[in-house]
């Protein structure tokens, strides 16, 4: 049988109140009881019940991740921020990959309440799921808009997407295509195609952008990358909002035997730890992802506190060029 409360009690030479004290760390308990309780739970192998406890405290210490995809490498080391500063600060995560299916995400999100959550971090692309008000919970999107007073934080794709279509327009490139995911959705990373289109027009060149339709597919992607080649022959920048995007058009350009950088120039977005290593050569705009993490938390945790106007709606925090060879 598993060891109880009243077992440590005993065996420590307390009632079993000192040992709930000490467990949720509640009044005044001197050092030696503290070790007395701390050495029988120890010798009797005793776990806290973090559920009995969570209902004392009127905490979880839980919080919920609802994410597109942790194999998508940006959605990786985003994941792994999180989860290390929640650690940090005495918070466990509840992971839940939706694939953007709404179907899913809703599911995870009845999932995520039944466990009583503290907060909820949302990188997905459904909105209008999630009502802020009626569910009264302490809820964070990175680069999703989920509704109008629910807090966003992203990089400056305005900036991000500004600095790559100028690059390529610096090096040269006459014509230069965007490849994004579909249009239709309301997010900040929108602001990339934005700014791509802003500076074309700038410069007086036409606007082409290449939409893939399920961003997470290979399959989808390389389909769409092929039809740049049939009708777009002339094709000599390319600026992928993502740099999974850029490594399939890199690869489709290697098939089609074009140069890169001299007959084709090249700038992804993301500028991973595991791109940069896999793929040093991509010039790609790099995201802030540890800082993106960070303000996140701390936004969610200043919610849980009940601080809910402590903080601005929507932040930006700044990109950075990473300069490789592809561009």
């Amino acid at each position: 049988m598993k060891p109880k409360v009243e077992d440590v009690a005993k065996l420590a030479g307390v009632s079993p109140t000192t040992v709930s004290r000490v467990l949720n760390n509640r009044g005044y308990i001197s050092n030696e009881t503290r070790e007395k309780v701390q050495k029988a739970m120890n010798d009797l192998n005793y776990f806290p019940n973090d559920v009995a406890r969570s209902l004392f405290n009127k905490r979880s210490n839980l919080i919920g991740l609802i994410l597109p995809t942790t194999t998508n490498p940006f959605f990786g080391e985003l994941t792994f921020h999180l989860e290390n500063i929640c650690a940090s600060q005495g918070y466990k995560v509840l992971l839940c990959n939706s694939l953007n299916q709404i179907d899913k995400e809703e599911k995870y999100l009845e999932m995520l309440l039944r466990n009583q959550v503290d907060g909820i971090i949302v990188g997905t692309h459904n909105r209008g799921i999630l009502d802020y008000h009626k569910r009264n919970l302490a809820v964070v999107a990175i680069d999703r808009y989920l509704s109008e007073t629910i807090p966003v934080v992203s990089s400056d794709n305005y900036e991000g997407g500004k600095i790559a279509a100028d690059l390529l327009l610096s090096k040269g490139c006459k014509h230069i295509i965007l490849i994004d995911g579909v249009g239709e959705l309301e997010t900040p990373a929108r602001l990339r195609r934005k700014a791509y289109i802003d500076m074309m027009e700038k410069h007086g060149r036409v606007p082409i952008v290449y939409e893939i339709p399920e961003v997470f597919d290979q399959k989808s992607q390389q389909e769409v990358i092929s039809k740049i080649f049939q009708e777009c022959p002339e094709v000599d920048g390319v600026f992928a909002t993502n740099d999974l995007f850029a490594a399939s058009f890199l690869n489709e350009a290697k098939r089609h035997g074009k140069d890169v950088p001299s007959q084709i120039k090249v700038v992804g977005y993301d500028g991973t730890e595991t791109v940069q290593t896999l793929l040093p050569e991509l010039t790609t705009i790099q995201q802030p992802i540890a800082s993106i993490a960070k303000t996140a938390i701390d936004i969610l945790l200043k919610e849980i506190e009940g601080e809910f106007s402590d903080f601005s709606l929507e932040t930006r925090l700044p990109v950075k060029l990473i300069e490789g060879t592809t561009a």
